[in-house]
């Protein structure tokens, strides 16, 4: 299915994505779903700081999508013991935080939120087994709106 062509760059920023992850192991692809929750977080911080409801609203709702749906859903509780549940008892952290920032337009839920993804990203990053993070990919998972990743 090809993107909506009436927007280049994000028909360029998707099909890039798609790329990514259909070239992807499962470590990169954990690392793609922290950098896609960080960007939306901070889509969401833009849209609470330019008073555009409808912005801060989806990204908000991108983000926690991806925390709970993407993030916390990919946690093996049994094989991975008190580290997945303690990721899982965080991740559902996040998601509470973020409803808080969406109700009460608060910037420092959504810091901290960002703050934290960082802390795991650069984290899952350190510990990847050699060459699943490298060349596209880092840059793509280390991308911030507006940056020429």
């Amino acid at each position: 299915m090809l993107p909506n062509s009436s927007n280049p760059a994000g028909a360029y920023q998707s099909v890039g994505l798609q790329t990514s992850v259909s070239h992807s192991n499962p470590h990169a692809l954990i690392v793609l779903l922290l950098a896609g929750a960080r960007q939306a977080i901070l889509l969401a911080r833009g849209g609470i700081e330019q008073k555009n409801v409808p912005l801060k609203g989806s990204a908000i709702t991108k983000a926690i999508d991806i925390i709970l749906n993407g993030l916390r859903a990919s946690l093996d509780l049994e094989q991975g013991g008190e580290i997945a549940a303690n990721l899982s008892a965080l991740y559902d952290y996040m998601a509470r935080r973020l409803l808080r920032a969406n109700m009460q337009n608060d910037l420092e839920a959504l810091d901290e939120v960002l703050r934290l993804l960082t802390e795991i990203q650069e984290a899952w990053e350190a510990i990847a087994p050699s060459g699943n993070i490298g060349g596209r990919l880092n840059a793509t998972a280390n991308a911030t709106p507006g940056s020429s990743a």
